[in-house]
């Protein structure tokens, strides 16, 4: 499984990823940059898909602001 995620800190800064393994990578988060915690994931099957969702949510405005209205409304 690939998984896009989203992580927030203590200031409401959001930080967008993508990973093979969530629970790694979420732990290094917290080990690298302490304050973040998982708010969202989606997971997909096929790598190709996770990194194209990571792109649109990182780079296209409407795709991150119809998960932010998911996530927070």
């Amino acid at each position: 499984m690939y998984y896009v995620y989203v992580l927030r800190n203590n200031t409401n800064e959001l930080y967008i990823g993508y990973t093979n393994d969530l629970n790694r990578r979420i732990k290094e988060h917290k080990r690298f940059k302490p304050g973040y915690n998982l708010i969202y994931y989606e997971a997909y099957i096929s790598e190709v898909v996770a990194r194209r969702r990571e792109k649109k949510l990182k780079y296209y405005g409407s795709a991150w602001r119809a998960l932010k209205q998911r996530i927070f409304a």
